[in-house]
């Protein structure tokens, strides 16, 4: 189940967001733009450029 707490670090994409892209979209964002691992334990927040929608791209294990 997906849980949210303070042991995970939050980065957010400082750009507005494609909201239409899914896992492998917003993972290759994080990889190439963000130069992070995103099967880390970190989340990654995305915006859509209105600020009306947003995502959590996270990884469990």
């Amino acid at each position: 189940m997906f849980s949210l707490s303070s042991s995970n670090r939050y980065y957010l994409y400082n750009q507005a967001c494609d909201m239409r892209k899914g896992f492998h979209g917003l993972s290759g964002l994080v990889t190439a733009q963000m130069g992070k691992d995103p099967i880390s334990s970190d989340v990654f927040i995305f915006i859509n450029r209105r600020a009306t929608h947003i995502k959590l791209l996270h990884w469990e294990f």
